[in-house]
């Protein structure tokens, strides 16, 4: 094992806390890992990203450089980040937000209408999720077992109440 991802869009969008997420994920089933987030002033608006690295030996550097993965969650994550994947990669891409498609033949891209299936779906501010839940199932990253207990560590005790529709959202993404 030994999983290189890097999760970017705009501030506001979810990506840190699905690195978060993967991270405690990965803990739970007994790897190595890292977190890197990555923001600033652009935290709410402008872009994001965070590198996660999970693998079985200890982790040498958080920084992906040669991704296994890339969630893009906006067009220009899309076009800073599709070069640093791998051949035989996957690229996960929020196609409501990105109507560009992956110019790469050598990795594997998968569609995914995020944001619109939150919105008609009552789950707004999730369409990170629907990309987790896909991303999940695509990679297997994440025994289905965990992830109540994942969100439960990392969604604050004070929006709790959110847990719920957060697994609907990941469910929604897993059956896609």
């Amino acid at each position: 094992m030994n999983q290189q991802i890097i999760i970017a869009g705009f501030g506001g969008q979810g990506v840190l806390f699905t690195g978060k997420f993967m991270a405690y994920a990965g803990l739970y089933q007994g790897y190595e890992v890292s977190w890197l987030p990555s923001y600033g002033p652009e935290m709410r608006g402008g872009t994001a990203n965070c590198n996660v690295v999970i693998s079985d030996q200890p982790v040498g550097s958080p920084i992906v450089i040669n991704a296994t993965s890339l969630i893009a969650m906006n067009a220009p994550s899309l076009e800073k980040f599709e070069a640093s994947v791998v051949p035989g990669g996957k690229i996960f891409v929020d196609s409501t937000l990105i109507t560009a498609k992956v110019s790469r033949a050598d990795v594997e891209a998968f569609y995914v209408p995020a944001t619109q299936l939150a919105g008609d779906n009552g789950l707004k501010g999730l369409s990170n999720m629907i990309m987790l839940g896909k991303f999940i199932k695509e990679t297997g990253i994440c025994e289905a077992a965990l992830i109540e207990k994942t969100l439960k560590k990392v969604v604050p005790p004070k929006k709790a109440e959110l847990i719920e529709k957060n697994m609907q959202a990941i469910q929604m993404g897993y059956k896609l």
